[in-house]
C-alpha cells in the first residue's frame, strides 16, 4: 500500500529522513509517498517494512496490491497492529502510522507505552516518537511513564523522550525527576540529559545537588 507522508518527511526509496540543501547542494529527497509491504502468512503479519519515494516493482503474482490509500486510516490500522501484534511487529508498525499525513497519533502511542502487556521495544519505540511529535501535551504522559512503570528500560526511554522535547519543554519535568524520583538510575538519567541542555535551570540543580542545597541570594 502507499499513502501521503506528513510534511517534513522524504526519503529516496531506501533511507527515510528530512530534506536538507545549502546554497550549492540540494539532497535527493522524495516527498513521499510512504510505501508499506506487509508479508502476512496464514492472516497474520509478520513483517512490517516501511519506506517513502523511490518506486515499486513489479509485483510477483502471490502479492497484493492496495494501492493508495487515505493516510489516516493507514495510521490508524498501523496503530491497532502496534497495540495487538506480538514480537517485532508492533514495533515495526509504529513507524509507518508516526510518517502518516493527517493523523493525531500521540494519545495512541501513550496508551501503548503505558501497555505492560506490549513488548518492550514496542513501548520503548511509542516512548520515543510520543517525545518526538506531542511536543508540549506529551509532557504529562511521559512523565506519567516515568513514575508508574516498572521496566527500567522504558523508564529510560520517556526520560530521553522528554529531553527531546523542542523548546525545552520536557526540563522542568526532568528537573522533578532529578530531584524527586525514587529510583537513584533514573534520577541519574534524568541529571545526564540535563546537562545535555545548557538551560540555566539544570545549572542551578547541579549547584543545589553539589552544595547540598539551594542556591542562596
Amino acid at each position: 500500500m502507499s499513502f501521503t507522508a506528513k510534511p517534513g518527511v522524504c526519503g529516496n526509496g531506501r533511507n527515510i529522513n528530512t530534506s536538507w540543501s545549502s546554497d550549492d547542494w540540494e539532497s535527493w529527497c522524495e516527498a513521499g509517498p510512504v510505501r508499506v509491504v506487509l508479508t502476512v502468512r496464514e492472516r497474520r503479519v509478520m513483517e512490517v517494512d516501511t519506506y517513502v519515494g523511490g518506486r515499486w516493482r513489479a509485483a510477483a503474482a502471490s502479492a497484493t496490491d492496495l494501492g493508495t490509500v487515505p493516510a489516516a486510516e493507514a495510521a490508524e490500522y498501523f496503530l491497532s497492529l502496534a497495540a495487538n501484534a506480538p514480537g517485532s511487529v508492533g514495533k515495526a508498525a509504529i513507524l509507518p502510522a508516526v510518517l502518516a499525513d493527517s493523523a493525531v497519533i500521540w494519545p495512541r502511542l501513550l496508551a501503548i507505552a503505558r501497555d505492560r502487556s506490549r513488548p518492550r521495544e514496542t513501548r520503548k519505540s511509542a516512548v520515543f516518537w510520543v517525545g518526538q511529535a506531542a511536543g508540549e501535551a506529551a509532557v504529562a504522559g511521559l512523565t506519567e511513564i516515568v513514575s508508574d512503570t516498572n521496566d527500567l528500560e522504558v523508564r529510560e526511554s520517556a526520560v530521553f523522550a522528554l529531553s527531546q522535547l523542542r523548546d525545552d519543554l520536557g526540563v522542568p519535568a526532568l528537573l522533578q525527576i532529578a530531584r524527586n524520583h525514587r529510583d537513584p538510575r533514573i534520577r541519574k538519567k534524568a541529571i545526564f540529559w540535563l546537562g545535555q541542555s545548557e538551560d540555566p535551570r539544570a545549572l542551578a540543580l547541579f549547584e543545589e545537588l553539589l552544595t547540598g542545597g539551594p542556591r542562596r541570594h
